[in-house]
């Protein structure tokens, strides 16, 4: 069985013992980095999609999509068909309130069923597994993807106090994110995270992605769909 994190860090469940149908190797299918053994949910499957449409070279809304900046890789596409070798990590933002039903959570469930499955059950049992801004998850949905369910959210409206985006969970979010991705060895990809319905500004949140993962030698491919992002 392999294991991908210190007991110290995180929780880890080892009740999936038996190999996978269809060749799936053995090991932890659900990771949470703030306390708590989360149920097991469903064994993980694999799904091929489409790979992702990337236009080297084009620049767009002041973006040159296919190169960097910043020290990230941006690209035009779908986050969750990373077209890249090797271990990967689709990091996203979600609420603190157990809410998935709109944004980025819409195209991971029309792929897989597990991330939600993990959050829902996560959320559930909060009492007992500190679930709660700056935590992250990760689900494990084919052999060399897993996905990072990240806490940087409260609420799902704008409200007096503001917009939903909670920049300081972001951040120690990503700091736990970079601890696993250094271990699995993982290149890690995301939409302009805390940016959509969570309402933040990318000026905010991209310094945080550069120095809790470039700087620590992390890949980070961000993905932008339509013709302009603000900043």
């Amino acid at each position: 069985m392999d294991t991908v994190c210190e007991a110290a860090r995180c929780d880890v469940d080892h009740r999936m013992t038996a190999a996978a149908p269809g060749g799936l190797p053995r090991g932890p299918s659900v990771i949470t980095d703030h306390g708590g053994l989360l149920p097991h949910g469903t064994m993980p499957v694999v799904l091929v999609g489409r790979r992702a449409k990337q236009q080297a070279g084009a620049t767009v809304g002041g973006i040159a999509y296919g190169g960097v900046m910043s020290e990230i890789t941006y690209v035009r596409g779908d986050a969750t068909v990373p077209s890249v070798k090797g271990v990967k990590v689709i990091a996203h933002v979600c609420n603190d309130l157990g809410g998935w039903g709109k944004g980025f959570v819409l195209a991971l469930s029309r792929r897989w069923p597990e991330p939600e499955a993990a959050y829902r059950a996560w959320h559930r049992e909060r009492a007992s597994n500190d679930f709660g801004l700056g935590a992250l998850q990760l689900v494990r949905v084919q052999p060399d993807v897993w996905v990072a369910n990240m806490i940087g959210q409260r609420g799902t409206r704008t409200g007096s106090k503001g917009v939903p985006v909670r920049y300081p969970a972001i951040d120690t979010a990503l700091a736990r994110l970079a601890d696993h991705a250094i271990e699995l060895g993982a290149s890690v990809h995301m939409p302009r995270i805390g940016c959509g319905l969570a309402g933040g500004k990318w000026s905010r949140v991209e310094p945080l992605v550069t120095g809790r993962l470039v700087e620590r030698g992390v890949a980070v491919t961000v993905y932008d769909h339509g013709e302009g992002q603000r900043p």
